[in-house]
């Protein structure tokens, strides 16, 4: 049993769902409600709570066409079909492929063309991958812009972005999508782009070697898609316009810009800084629930027993008092679990790169997962145009 979990016995779990007992067990052997044994009699079975209530209102939005359409874009019922990414039972996989246990040994490039189903093709190789530098004039003109800005305002100049993706096949559009790829890592790091690997080009870049720079791999890998996140939405509408792989990522980065994705890196810096002067993380814990700020960081809606990315990265990352106190105090005291912000900002700051790393490290390594959506959106060819439940004032007869 997680600790803070709440589970309900069989009668209240069956009442709450308007159920049959029978029902209830069947429910549990499909897999969709988890079960626990009880403290004072490990025979007698509860049910997740969390479980019963999901399902509930799975039945309840399924008797509601409307009420489902709206609820599905609010970590609701899947929308669209893909072949990329799985999330199920707090465990993340790539085509199939246990993400966490790919951190072990793979490199972004690797995760690339597996999430591009590259097959026996590898675009890393071919020599129109190789990335252009940029222009002296052009890196000191955006190096002072934001980071997300910065990339927007550099990958417009690398040719195969600027290529139209619409009826073209995939395969001649990986070159390109390659040469992206290692673009966005110079375009974050306001440098021009190199052809190594890019865990090695970044470890070079921020003076780290050996386990520093296997961490950067493993940090990578870990952040290269994340099913239908607000980013990778925003691309596939992007793509499904038959627009280009950069006009695609441009997308891609103006949602990750925002606060409530991308942009939790910053809170979760403040978070940091406020613990560091503090020096005491219980009170700051206790001060900010007392103000009403909240935790930023802590309790992703798919990982409720924990972030597997966080969880294959933190134990990495060299020991910090300080971060070890915050962690245990947020599990302690709420039961909430760090996500990949929290292991992303841990990084940065264990390993002292400069400030803002974290969002690069999430913004390359997801530059991965946006091509691969945006390929497997072209080839689906349908325009991605949803309808709008109107609640303005009645229409004018004339």
């Amino acid at each position: 049993m997680t600790a803070g979990e709440k589970f309900l016995d069989a009668d209240s779990a069956a009442a709450t769902l308007g159920i049959t007992k029978a029902t209830l067990y069947a429910y549990v052997s499909r897999g969709l409600v988890h079960t626990s044994g009880a403290d004072d009699d490990p025979r007698r079975r509860l049910y997740s709570a969390r479980d019963v209530e999901a399902l509930k209102k799975r039945k309840s939005v399924g008797r509601k066409p409307k009420e489902a359409a709206a609820t599905a874009l609010d970590w609701g019922l899947p929308v669209l079909s893909s072949a990329i990414t799985l999330i199920e039972n707090g465990r993340l996989f790539y085509r199939g492929k246990d993400a966490t246990a790919l951190a072990d040994h793979a490199s972004l490039e690797d995760v690339a063309r597996l999430l591009w189903d590259c097959g026996l093709t590898d675009p890393f190789e071919d020599p129109k991958a190789e990335p252009e530098p940029w222009q002296p004039a052009l890196l000191a003109a955006t190096a002072t812009l934001p980071l997300t800005e910065r990339c927007q305002a550099l990958v417009p100049f690398v040719a195969g972005g600027r290529a139209t993706a619409w009826k073209r096949d995939a395969r001649r559009l990986l070159p390109g999508a390659a040469a992206l790829t290692r673009s966005m890592a110079g375009a974050c790091v306001a440098r021009s782009p190199s052809a190594e690997p890019i865990h090695d080009f970044l470890a070079r870049t921020w003076g780290l070697h050996g386990k520093g720079a296997d961490i950067l791999r493993r940090a990578l890998v870990l952040q290269a898609d994340h099913e239908l996140n607000a980013s990778a939405f925003a691309v596939r509408v992007t793509a499904s316009t038959g627009a280009s792989l950069g006009a695609c990522l441009n997308a891609g980065l103006s949602a990750l810009s925002g606060p409530k994705h991308g942009g939790m890196t910053s809170l979760v810096e403040l978070l940091f800084d406020e613990v560091e002067r503090s020096g005491d993380a219980f009170d700051v814990v206790e001060s900010r629930l007392r103000r009403g700020d909240g935790i930023p960081g802590f309790n992703h809606p798919l990982y409720p027993d924990g972030d597997p990315r966080a969880n294959a990265l933190l134990p990495h990352l060299p020991d910090d008092p300080l971060r070890t106190s915050l962690l245990g105090v947020m599990e302690d005291t709420a039961g909430l679990m760090p996500t990949c912000d929290v292991a992303l900002v841990a990084l940065r700051r264990s390993l002292n790169l400069p400030r803002g790393s974290a969002l690069a490290l999430f913004a390359i390594a997801r530059t991965v997962g946006w091509i691969a959506h945006a390929l497997e959106q072209k080839d689906d060819e349908r325009l991605i145009r949803p309808r709008a439940r109107y609640v303005g004032p009645a229409a004018q007869q004339s």
